[in-house]
């Protein structure tokens, strides 16, 4: 009897990742083609047309400061409690946890360290791009207005553009940018946007932020990711040379360092004649050093060791000195040698 295990969506899922145990090989980089670039210069003529418009203080900051005495917080007062935390969203250490713990699964996964490595260089673009343009212009809140009418600018304030709306768009749109299939990339693009959009349009519920505020949030999170595709070489050089430290530090970790190759001894062919001559070469040589007597070594004296004192001096043999009858040995007395005379 056959029976068929039924998995629910979750092991789907599940096995589906886990046909992915090592580096996919062929890894969909986005690049940047002529639509990308023509999206890229539309936003960015869009977020200058929104700034000049506020600088010149035009329709938009009227519209503005419509909207902040309409009051949304106290027109539907019901949904502030949900919306308090749904703002959350948008704040840049919750999020970045969120989407790092998700991305880090995915390096592991893929043994690649692109995944974090985007999601950095995307932050740090936010963070240089809307901070500057932040401080740069000193927009004040709807909160802390002090002129009516007036677009704020210059006065100390940093909340143009919106913060949350655009670390918003950056975070949760680098899900899409990094998605594996088009079909993912399509679906985490729209969730991204609905996501980015709520979140805007709560700090205007709240408050927080002009509704022009917001816009530019919208455009600086797209520029943000439009250029992504300009970060990928620097992107691919930086995995690259932190994977070349890893594998120094484990090599001085373990004591292991690389030893270079011993000299191989390459075997030279030999013929027969010439292998006939050498041995007959060889053969009287062998003879030769078979009938020598063993020959005593140089540090050894030939017979039983003596003092020097009792040693014997020896004549060379050719001498031309004469020989001396009367000398006594040494060790002789003189009593024996030579009769005393009286005198």
């Amino acid at each position: 009897m056959r029976t068929e295990q039924n998995l629910t969506r979750l092991d789907r899922v599940f096995a589906r990742l886990d046909r992915e145990p090592e580096r996919p090989a062929h890894i969909d980089v986005p690049k940047m083609s002529r639509h990308r670039v023509a999206l890229l210069v539309a936003t960015l003529a869009f977020y200058l047309a929104i700034v000049w418009l506020v600088v010149v203080t035009s329709w938009l900051v009227r519209f503005d400061w419509q909207v902040m005495f309409f009051r949304p917080y106290q027109q539907w007062p019901e949904i502030h409690a949900f919306l308090d935390y749904y703002v959350v969203l948008g704040q840049r250490g919750p999020t970045a946890v969120m989407v790092a713990a998700w991305l880090g699964w995915r390096s592991w996964r893929q043994h690649t360290l692109r995944p974090l490595l985007t999601l950095g260089a995307s932050l740090l673009l936010l963070n240089i791009t809307v901070g500057a343009a932040k401080l740069g212009m000193g927009r004040l809140g709807p909160h802390y207005a002090t002129t009516i009418g007036s677009n704020e600018m210059g006065l100390g304030g940093d909340i143009f553009p919106s913060g949350h709306t655009a670390n918003a768009v950056v975070t949760w749109g680098i899900l899409a940018y990094l998605a594996s299939t088009p079909r993912a990339r399509r679906w985490l693009s729209a969730v991204s946007a609905v996501v980015s959009l709520g979140v805007g349009l709560t700090t205007v519920y709240l408050g927080t932020h002009w509704l022009s505020d917001v816009v530019l949030g919208w455009a600086a999170g797209l520029l943000v990711l439009l250029a992504l595709p300009w970060c990928e070489p620097l992107i691919a050089r930086a995995e690259v040379a932190i994977f070349a430290l890893r594998d120094r530090l484990r090599e001085r970790r373990s004591g292991t360092f690389p030893v270079p190759a011993a000299p191989v001894a390459v075997a030279v062919p030999v013929t027969a004649g010439a292998a006939a001559t050498r041995d007959e070469a060889a053969a009287p040589r062998e003879t030769a050093a078979s009938a020598r007597p063993p020959r005593a070594p140089v540090y050894l004296a030939p017979g039983p060791h003596t003092t020097r004192s009792e040693r014997t001096p020896v004549t060379p043999v050719g001498s031309r000195r004469p020989p001396h009858s009367d000398r006594l040995p040494r060790g002789a007395t003189t009593s024996t040698a030579r009769p005393l005379t009286g005198g």
